[in-house]
C-alpha cells in the first residue's frame, strides 16, 4: 500500500528543485588577511579595525566580514587590546 502513494516519483526531489529555484548564490567572501598574506594583526592600526566594528562598537561577526576563523579570533583580540589602551571606544556616542 505505501508504494501505490508514491505513485513512482522521488521522494523530496519537488522539494529540493521546487526551493533553490528561484534563489541566487551569493559568492563566498575570501578572507582579507589570507590574501594579503598576513601574520600579526596590529592593534595599532585604528584605521584598519574600524573596518571590522560596526556603528554600535561592536566586533563584527564572520559571516559579515568575511574573515576566516584564524583571523577572526586575532582581530578580535586586537580590537580588545585597542579598546583597552582607548585607541577605539567601547561604546560608539
Amino acid at each position: 500500500m505505501q508504494g501505490s502513494r508514491d505513485s513512482g516519483r522521488q521522494r523530496g526531489s519537488e522539494d529540493r528543485q521546487g526551493g533553490q529555484r528561484g534563489r541566487m548564490r551569493t559568492r563566498r567572501r575570501i578572507c582579507a588577511f589570507c590574501v594579503d598574506h598576513v601574520d600579526i594583526i596590529d592593534y595599532k592600526d585604528q584605521e584598519m579595525l574600524k573596518r571590522y566594528v560596526n556603528e554600535f562598537g561592536r566586533i563584527r561577526p564572520r559571516r559579515q566580514t568575511g574573515t576566516c576563523a584564524k583571523h577572526q579570533r586575532t582581530l578580535a583580540k586586537s580590537i580588545k587590546r585597542a579598546r583597552h589602551i582607548a585607541l577605539l571606544p567601547f561604546v560608539a556616542d
